[in-house]
């Protein structure tokens, strides 16, 4: 089947070990299904896996994709979860937890296993490009504001890097949850686009905000960790789910979060309830992914090349046909 791989690792050019080309089928497991893509997105973790962060030489070839939105083996329209081994479905009950592509084929093929557990239906309010959207990038923004930062409908929310898919997701959940949402872009047309989306005010990078906020939604990393916490109000909660920055901050801001006694959590991913629950938001109240482009499977060079350059508003997608 056509594929778009992992073949090798490459830390300073990553698209140089990416391929494109024939792949072995899905293996038949038992607790395990197979489901025919249909669409599926990309993220940050794939630029990382091609870098080797998270995927080990001995796992190559590896298909690349978390994410998907297809029909399973009865017909059904179905979206998958793709943290694979939290729950003991479908693999053995020690294995530790696992976003698809680290232990797994993922994704970008035409088709893809993983435990049936791992499946739930597709709203019929959803295409598959949207759907595909939801389990990475959309899940963990919806994590992160309502289940890590706790949130609620009137507090005031900063959103890094707009721009970015869990920034976008932010934003855009945000607004339907009525919350005052704030966003940082270094680029004008990106801060544009955020005001769009439902921003009530979007700002440079590192500016000062009109209010501190109840919350800081962080994927950016060292490039603006410090302005992060230099927004927050006392008591205030900052969650960080990524670093495309680096993860090295000239300035930790440690006396900052202890005196104004700040909360500092990490989130990653979200569990299959929440997956559940957000798509089940998305068809309820017609919050849809922000989709900046969509491929065909066999251009997916070109969609990897709009991500690492960072031109990109919201979810790159891949489709078959």
């Amino acid at each position: 089947m056509f594929a778009v791989y992992a073949a090798r690792i490459d830390r300073d050019e990553p698209l140089s070990g990416l391929e494109l080309g024939e792949r072995p089928a899905p293996e038949v497991r038992p607790g395990w299904s197979t489901v025919t893509v249909k669409a599926a997105s990309l993220n940050h973790h794939d630029l990382w896996s091609l870098r080797g962060v998270g995927l080990a030489e001995d796992k190559l070839p590896m298909i690349l994709g978390c994410d998907a939105a297809g029909v399973d083996e009865d017909g059904n329209e179905v979206v998958l979860h793709s943290v694979i081994g939290q729950s003991g479905h479908g693999v053995g009950p020690k294995e530790p937890r696992s976003i698809l592509t680290e232990r797994y084929q993922g994704t970008f093929a035409e088709q893809v296993a993983v435990p049936t557990w791992n499946i739930l239906p597709k709203p019929k309010e959803l295409s598959f490009e949207e759907a595909a959207c939801l389990p990475t990038a959309w899940l963990t923004a919806y994590r992160m504001l309502f289940t890590n930062a706790g949130v609620r409908p009137g507090d005031s929310v900063l959103v890094q890097g707009a721009g970015g898919g869990v920034a976008t997701a932010a934003i855009v959940l945000g607004k339907a949850a009525g919350l005052r949402v704030f966003a940082t872009s270094r680029d004008e047309a990106k801060r544009k686009r955020a005001l769009e989306l439902g921003a009530v005010e979007a700002l440079e990078s590192g500016a000062r905000l009109p209010q501190r906020v109840d919350a800081v939604i962080e994927t950016v990393g060292a490039a603006t960790w410090s302005h992060s916490v230099k927004s927050l109000k006392p008591g205030g909660t900052l969650v960080i789910s990524g670093a495309t920055s680096g993860d090295r901050p000239s300035h930790a801001e440690l006396t900052r979060i202890f005196f104004l006694e700040l909360k500092v959590v990490g989130s990653t991913m979200g569990t299959k309830d929440e997956l559940e629950d957000l798509l089940a938001f998305c068809a309820a109240t017609g919050v849809r992914p922000v989709i900046d482009e969509v491929l065909p499977m066999d251009r997916a060079r070109e969609g990897f090349e709009r991500l690492a350059s960072g031109e990109q508003f919201g979810k790159v997608v891949l489709t078959n046909p």
